[in-house]
């Protein structure tokens, strides 16, 4: 019964299309014609990847159509032929060739290739001859059942809800699908449960029972890959479901084969179902329209039926349903009341619009206020002194924990994407410029116009730039920045040459050497950094997986775009166990269909908790992010793993319960209680076409415990010792404000006396931790005694004094004698992977060594940082010696070494990431 119907597909498979390629008159033998899509290369009837006979010898035509809005093209593999490339949804290139051998073809798009889009080329002798396929209805008490609706009616099924009430249709074009879908039903009709013109219908319909009396059948099966537009088959007397398909996600009718050989003689019945509305909760998501189901000819066989345009379970890639958002659009009272804390814990509104508008960056400073920016200018820069951006000063004056009091301090700032305070003054991130305002802070007013202390850092794409600044442990200013914004940042008249390339990147600035440097390369769009009780930096992203362990010198996955660096040859992976999204279609397909998993793709905010102890113990230490698309706070609990961490999945802290809700950040404050900024908009996602985002509304929220005290602080009224005590505090807070005032102060003899007590007696690590740090930013540490650390006990110790001791881009002889004999003994993998990063920061004919050393670990050769981060550190060597490199790379078991110094080594050209295309 399907003879007619699938020569009639493969001839639509196939078909030439000569208006578009009338120029060439090269006579073609055979012409396939392949929608392309991240999910792979379709047939015009629905197969998947199909396998492409051709006969030997035979002229071949391959065309592809696009069928979305991202960068494709079609190549042959041993052939080394390949098509233009094809961006645009509808365009058009293709390849010819003569057909000589078996071959593979793919899209050479990185990572396309991976995702599923290849298959396969097959040079036949002799004629190609397809097989036909013929089925037989179920019967039952003598006559066949209407299981391919051939009466017109629904006759030996029952309907339950709206979606089936009139189901059937005759004639293709449907008169309720989109006019350019074709569905290729068999017979005079076929079912749908609403096509995409009714697709919001639900409901159910069920067949008859009736018998299995041969071992297999099929039927034909379109519309949604949802999780609740499916065909079951059940027994009738377990009611158990033995199979289920859904559609693949377009309209296209194909045939699905069902094993019923260890079901022969029980009775079954057909289920068809759509629950799925495909109604978006999100303003600027469309609907799925492919939230039915199209269903006809349930057929048995008595042997397993081969079709050219089976649909695989394996091709399949289904989605769960929409997440429940149960509200959208709320006053900032009600968006309070919407969320529900974990016992023990509640919201406070501290602020909203119109007293806050757009909050796209805040910090808190010594007296636990809030310094919020509104980002009145995104997505599109201004003209140079046109900046529409503000930063306001919030403080509760009473404890209730609303922000009563709010001021200026100061207007006409352009494109502000980061702050922070400290230092004499306040640091703003405002592409193209790094600023420095000098501050009073009595008055709360600057004293001098802003300082531009960098620029060249870009534009491209205005939620990539620099942001998420943040003081780190040693000193420095960190900061993120995006993948698709690129800038050479120097400071202000520094030649081109001589600038700093980034994209994707943790950077860092010194606030009194005023030195700029790379910390980190890699990622993807982060907006979230926060360092945890051992001084180790963390980021968030977006796209790709969530959570990054940033190490000094390492280079990560990226979203898009090459490493500066053209001998990375690898690059360290996410530290995360999980994704926070659901299905296998990438991230953004998983995005308000994942909260089982955590909502979704993309992240904003980073705070590791470390805000005293009146919060339950299980959160201490724990990094929080955003859910932006889940609209919820996910957790991930860090554990030490080797070198570094394993980032593992914890139940999520909060639903917001509100599709609008986007928290940029959150802090913790002098209490313990975390204030977070809500950027309130319905569009969640980058457009630089300001329209799209709503202009009027931000809200600030408090989240706070139980046994929570307000406290009112002024730490900039502390003497040197009080700051000096306040690295014992329990809350985090305290102790990086006091350590930046005694950064700021300079420290003294009493200072450094009171430190290095804490550094020798106290029993906790991470007050020695603390009290390290804050001996180096005051300058009380000589290099003896940083040297004398690389003994102590503690491998965090050694570890930070490896830092400290190469800080400056050079080692002593001393030091890098200590370094060498740690590297062959040193039984800390987190001390070897520090040695690692150190020697990326010296020259390297001085290097060998420690990298020696490193290389013949094998206990490392499992490690997730170490392997990759000691061939950092060794590339360079392959132009200092490339005998003696390759001598140590054959040496060394760590996998790979040995490949990539015989690569490098025979491979000295340059090159640079250069700009990057750039689709989200």
């Amino acid at each position: 019964m399907y003879k007619s119907r699938f020569l009639l597909l493969l001839l639509l498979g196939v078909t030439i299309l000569p208006s578009v390629y009338a120029q060439d008159t090269t006579k073609i033998d055979k012409e396939f014609t392949l929608e392309t899509t991240m999910l792979g290369y379709f047939f015009k009837n629905g197969t998947r990847n199909p396998t492409l006979k051709v006969k030997k010898g035979s002229r071949v035509r391959i065309n592809i159509v696009n069928g979305e809005v991202m960068t494709h093209d079609i190549a042959l593999e041993k052939l080394g032929i390949k098509s233009g490339t094809v961006s645009e949804k509808g365009s058009k290139s293709s390849i010819t060739f003569v057909a000589d051998k078996n071959d593979t073809y793919y899209c050479t798009v990185p990572g396309h290739r991976a995702a599923g889009m290849v298959g396969k080329l097959e040079v036949v002798e002799g004629e190609i001859i397809e097989k036909i396929v013929v089925g037989k209805l179920p019967m039952k008490n003598g006559k066949p059942l209407n299981l391919n609706f051939e009466t017109g009616d629904l006759r030996d099924w029952t309907a339950t809800g709206d979606a089936f009430a009139s189901p059937l249709i005759n004639t293709d074009p449907s008169p309720i699908h989109d006019k350019d879908m074709t569905i290729g039903f068999e017979g005079k009709n076929f079912l749908s449960s609403g096509g995409t013109v009714n697709y919001k219908l639900t409901g159910t319909l069920t067949s008859v029972p009736f018998a299995v009396t041969q071992p297999y059948a099929s039927f034909m099966v379109s519309g949604g890959a949802l999780q609740d537009t499916r065909v079951e088959i059940v027994l009738a007397d377990t009611k158990k479901v033995i199979f289920q398909s859904t559609g693949q996600g377009r309209a296209n009718l194909q045939p699905v084969v069902v094993d019923l050989r260890k079901y022969l003689n029980k009775n079954i019945f057909v289920r068809i179902i759509d629950k799925e509305t495909g109604i978006s909760q999100i303003p600027y998501i469309s609907d799925d329209k492919l939230a039915h189901i199209n269903f006809d000819n349930f057929l048995f066989y008595p042997s397993r039926p081969d079709f050219q345009n089976e649909l695989f379970q394996k091709d399949i890639i289904v989605l769960p349903p929409l997440d429940p958002v149960i509200n959208a659009g709320l006053s900032g009272v009600e968006a309070a009341k919407a969320m529900i804390p974990p016992k023990g814990f509640k919201i406070t509104l501290a602020a909203a619009e119109p007293d806050i508008v757009r909050p796209i960056a805040f910090t808190i400073d010594w007296r636990g206020r809030l310094w919020v920016v509104e980002g009145h200018t995104y997505p599109v820069p201004a003209p140079e002194g046109q900046g529409r951006d503000r930063i306001l000063i919030f403080e509760d004056t009473n404890g209730d924990g609303t922000l009563d009091s709010r001021k200026v301090f100061i207007e006409g700032l352009n494109l502000v994407s980061g702050i922070e305070v400290g230092m004499g003054g306040v640091w703003v991130g405002a592409a193209p410029y790094l600023l420095f305002i000098p501050t009073d802070f009595t008055t709360d007013k600057p004293t001098g116009e802003p300082q531009k202390l960098l620029d060249g850092w870009g534009t491209q794409d205005t939620h990539e730039t620099l942001n998420s600044l943040r003081w780190g442990p040693d000193g420095w200013l960190y900061g993120t920045h995006g993948v698709f914004t690129h800038s050479k940042v120097g400071k202000p008249g520094t030649p081109d040459d001589q600038r700093i390339k980034l994209n994707a990147s943790v950077w860092r600035y010194h606030p009194m050497k005023h030195i700029f440097e790379l910390f980190a390369e890699g990622t993807s769009n982060p907006w979230g950094l926060d360092f945890n009780d051992y001084g180790h930096a963390f980021i968030t992203a977006c796209v790709i997986p969530h959570l990054y362990h940033m190490i000094q010198g390492g280079r990560y996955v990226r979203q898009g775009g090459k490493h500066f660096n053209p001998y990375i040859y690898d690059d360290i992976k996410t530290i995360a166990d999980h994704a926070h999204y659901l299905g296998d279609r990438g991230p953004h397909a998983g995005n308000f269909r994942s909260a089982a998993a955590g909502g979704g793709h993309a992240h904003a905010g980073a705070m590791i908790y470390l805000g005293g102890n009146n919060w339950p113990k299980e959160y201490r230490n724990n990094i929080f992010m955003n859910n932006i698309n889940g609209a919820r706070l996910n957790i991930d609990e860090l554990t030490r793993e080797g070198s570094g961490y394993v980032g593992k999945h914890k139940k999520d802290f909060m639903p917001m319960n509100d599709s609008w809700s986007q928290w940029l950040n959150f802090k913790y404050d002098p209490s313990g209680s975390v204030f977070a900024i809500d950027w309130y908009d319905k569009n969640q996602c980058h457009s630089s076409n300001p329209d799209v985002h709503d202009k009027t509304m931000g809200r600030i929220f408090k989240i706070s415990y139980e046994t929570d005290k307000w406290v009112q602080a002024d730490l900039r009224k502390a003497t040197d010792l009080e700051l000096v005590n306040y690295q014992l505090n329990p809350n985090e807070w305290y102790v990086r404000q006091a350590r930046t005032i005694l950064q700021e102060r300079g420290g003294n003899k009493q200072v450094h006396d009171a430190l290095k007590v804490i550094l020798n007696t106290n029993p906790d690590i991470s007050r020695k931790l603390r009290a390290l740090w804050t001996l180096y930013v005051t300058n009380g540490l000589s290099e003896k005694e940083l040297i004398d650390l690389l003994s102590n006990q503690s491998e965090y110790i050694r570890s930070w004094a490896i830092q400290f001791l190469a800080e400056n881009n050079t080692v002593s002889a001393d030091a890098l004698k200590q370094f060498g004999t740690m590297a062959k003994t040193d039984k800390s993998a987190l001390v070897r992977l520090y040695l690692a990063s150190a020697m990326q920061r010296i020259e390297p004919n001085k290097r060998w060594e420690v990298v020696e050393a490193l290389a013949q670990k094998t206990e490392d050769i499992a490690d997730h940082n170490l392997p990759l981060m000691i061939w950092y550190a060794a590339e360079p060597l392959a132009d200092v010696d490339a005998k003696r490199a390759i001598q140590m790379a054959e040496k060394s078991p760590i996998p790979k070494f040995l490949e990539y110094m015989k690569k490098r080594t025979g491979n000295n050209s340059t090159t640079d990431s250069g700009n990057h295309n750039h689709n989200h």
